[in-house]
């Protein structure tokens, strides 16, 4: 929803991630996969882990991290 988040915010956000919510620390326009590096629209994101405080861009990102360590 374009507006949601601080408008003519640009570059990378800063977002505390909860279990199904999320708060924006520092406003921007995008975060980082923390698996693939992509660039996600903040509203866009989707996916995320509240215990790592990560960010993924699909599904199958979350897949690879867990995949990675071997645990939730």
């Amino acid at each position: 929803m374009l507006g949601r988040y601080e408008r003519g915010a640009s570059g990378e956000a800063v977002v505390e991630y909860g279990d199904g919510t999320m708060r924006v620390v520092k406003p921007g326009a995008y975060v980082r996969c923390a698996v693939t590096g992509e660039t996600i629209p903040l509203d866009a994101l989707r996916y995320w882990s509240a215990l790592r405080q990560e960010a993924y861009a699909s599904p199958e990102a979350v897949l690879t991290r867990l995949r990675q360590t071997g645990r939730p």
